[in-house]
């Protein structure tokens, strides 16, 4: 591999990247606009459905089976009938609380000694609160235990990863369809330049990128927002390279061997609005159905959001996220090897 060869793709294609300032503007205001809008629509929890978390057990010991048996009973109250929300079976209370100040419920009770927990924070924990007590008196009310997050803080990592997968697929897919049907890739095969060396370059470059762009967005607006921490910065931005590589090579092998604009956009947009809907850029999947849950684990997004999202909401470490690490890292060989097998210099099949 020669190192001046892949230096001079690697820079004509960062060139052309900061050149286009359609492209530019919208990877730096698309984000902003997003964060702004939601900040202001929604103060706390902005999921559209209710979810209330019902503790079934409680590590008092010193209940009898008698008041245990009453707490099952009081579980058939009509408030767990309630339509349009959610209940949440829990057994670890720290666990339940936890999931509260994060905004994957918005209220958590406890029948068995009749008290229930808010999140402050969040808009619909008080308007479930409301309902509640609507059907039900004489419960001790409590807060969330730590730190309540708002919902900008929580939606963050998914704004920022939504964008990112945008800038990788269609960054790299249209690029290379572009290249191939202009004849570009024709040109270059003619020249030294190896496959592998092609397509590193537009990879790295895709990727440096990409991270330059989200850290200019993340370190701007927390200027104006002063976004939760409580992780490593370094956790962060190694999760977030790895997500950004995974989605790279995803849109690498999408883009193999495709010779039409019009098709590589169908199979982006294919290939990007699942993730979108269903990798909890925008509401938890908490209390999803299991089916659900396991097409998302599908989902390199998934990874990248959960990954990022419990680092800044949970400070995790990457020890503490290895399995989204793990997933990220077999997902990236999987999709760059396919890509490097199927890829085609040429516009004919």
């Amino acid at each position: 591999m020669n190192f001046k060869r892949f230096m001079a793709v690697f820079k004509a294609r960062n060139i052309e990247f900061f050149r286009d300032k359609s492209s530019l503007g919208w990877n730096l205001f698309f984000p902003v606009l997003l964060l702004v809008g939601f900040s202001f629509i929604f103060s706390g929890d902005g999921r559209p459905a209710y979810k209330v978390g019902v503790l079934v057990a409680t590590p008092d010991t010193s209940l009898s089976h008698a008041q245990k048996q009453e707490s099952v009973a009081k579980l058939e109250h009509s408030f767990i009938n309630t339509r349009f929300i959610d209940f949440i079976h829990y057994d670890d209370q720290a666990q339940a609380t936890a999931k509260l100040s994060r905004h994957n419920i918005d209220l958590l009770v406890d029948f068995a000694q009749q008290r229930y927990w808010v999140n402050d924070e969040s808009s619909n924990s008080y308007l479930v609160e409301q309902i509640f007590l609507g059907h039900q008196q004489g419960f001790t009310r409590l807060q969330s235990t730590g730190k309540s997050i708002r919902y900008v803080d929580w939606v963050l990592p998914g704004i920022l990863g939504m964008n990112m997968m945008f800038s990788c697929l269609f960054g790299v897919g249209y690029v290379i369809v572009r290249y191939r049907k202009n004849s570009v890739l024709k040109r270059l095969k003619a020249t030294p330049l190896s496959a592998l060396e092609f397509v590193s370059a537009q990879l790295l470059s895709r990727l440096f990128i990409v991270m330059f762009m989200s850290s200019v967005v993340y370190a701007g607006c927390n200027v104006f927002f002063d976004f939760f921490m409580l992780g490593s910065y370094f956790d962060l931005i190694i999760i977030g390279a790895l997500g950004a590589f995974c989605l790279i090579s995803l849109g690498l092998l999408v883009a193999s061997r495709s010779k039409s604009e019009e098709l590589i956009g169908g199979l982006l947009n294919l290939t990007s609005w699942p993730m979108m809907m269903l990798s909890g850029v925008w509401f938890s999947l908490e209390g999803a159905p299991e089916g659900l849950k396991t097409l998302a684990d599908f989902l390199p997004l998934t990874h990248l959001v959960a990954g990022a999202r419990a680092i800044i909401t949970e400070g995790a470490s990457l020890a503490d996220i290895s399995y989204h690490v793990n997933i990220l890292v077999i997902m990236s060989v999987t999709f760059l090897l396919l890509g490097a097998y199927l890829f085609s210099w040429n516009t004919e099949r």
